[in-house]
């Protein structure tokens, strides 16, 4: 599936009464599910397809590194463990909506494939979901600041 069947199929869906929709093709799977402010969610992936990427959290130990980039000042971990970091460039959501409770907060314990925010790029929200059973131990990000790609979001203990 190239681009512009990517965007026809999202344009059908909006259009459509239908509130999520899951196509998968071979190694390409993209799933659409209506939610955010009446918006269209959308998370695509393929490994064919450089727009859609496979969106991943990607796991380092929190100590950071003299050659950190520069988002490095803005996110310096206080606390030992786990990061889970964007998996793409956006602006970072807790919730799915203003008036929803957040997907989980400092403290909370979540399973592998749970939502843990939601990365707004392009007008497409994507779910970033745990990759294995954690404690949230700290979020660095506030709820509508842009996140840059690597960036630390958690900082988590695995279970």
């Amino acid at each position: 599936m190239d681009f512009k069947d990517i965007k026809e199929l999202i344009r059908v869906f909006d259009k459509s009464e239908l509130n999520k929709l899951r196509i998968k093709e071979g190694e390409f799977e993209i799933s659409m599910q209506r939610g955010f402010e009446g918006g269209v969610t959308t998370v695509a992936s393929s490994p064919m397809v450089p727009v859609s990427a496979p969106i991943q959290v990607a796991t380092t130990q929190a100590t950071v590194s003299s050659t950190s980039t520069a988002s490095e000042d803005k996110t310096t971990p206080t606390t030992n463990g786990i990061t889970i970091n964007a998996p793409m460039v956006g602006t970072y959501y807790s919730s799915p909506s203003p008036d929803s409770p957040a997907f989980c907060g400092i403290g909370d314990t979540v399973r592998k494939g749970q939502t843990l925010c939601i990365l707004e790029a392009m007008k497409i929200m994507n779910e970033v979901e745990a990759e294995f059973d954690c404690k949230i131990v700290e979020i660095l990000v506030q709820n509508g600041e842009p996140v840059e790609y690597d960036m630390p979001i958690f900082v988590v203990e695995k279970i």
